[in-house]
């Protein structure tokens, strides 16, 4: 067994809301670094920066939580739960991009902390669709 599967293999016995928490802040830090990437040396709006940092995003939330939060061996993993989880990614992410928009216009922050606030909001919402939803175990016969 290699070292990345015996990591795995511990990290799946931490309660799956603490596992949905690691990789939730992990694909967080990515759209959050990308956003910051994009606004600081690409020139681009928050806005436009933030629609190209979900999709940078979604790769790192549905890898970790097909791997890890809802784990393959129960059977919620394959293409059908990445189509479901996209559509709970975009449902999220557009609840994002309100609220950003909204923070933005109306928070006298900066744009980043804005950010972090929508994407801890949006967590909750996405947790429910993802548990009960996109990776739910398929019916059985």
């Amino acid at each position: 067994m290699s070292a990345v599967d015996r990591w795995l293999q511990a990290l799946r016995r931490w309660p799956q809301v603490l596992r949905f928490a690691c990789v939730g802040a992990a694909a967080a830090a990515t759209h959050l670094l990308a956003v910051a990437a994009w606004v600081g040396w690409g020139g681009l709006a928050p806005l436009v920066a933030n629609v190209l940092a979900f999709l940078v995003a979604f790769a790192v939330s549905y890898g970790g939580h097909a791997l890890l939060t809802f784990a393959p061996a129960q059977g919620r993993h394959g293409w059908a739960a990445a189509g479901r989880y996209f559509l709970v990614a975009s449902l999220s992410f557009t609840a994002n991009e309100l609220l950003y928009a909204a923070a933005l216009r109306w928070l006298p922050w900066h744009y980043l902390a804005s950010l972090l606030l929508v994407l801890l909001v949006v967590a909750v919402g996405t947790f429910a669709l993802a548990k009960f939803w996109a990776f739910r175990a398929p019916a059985t016969a």
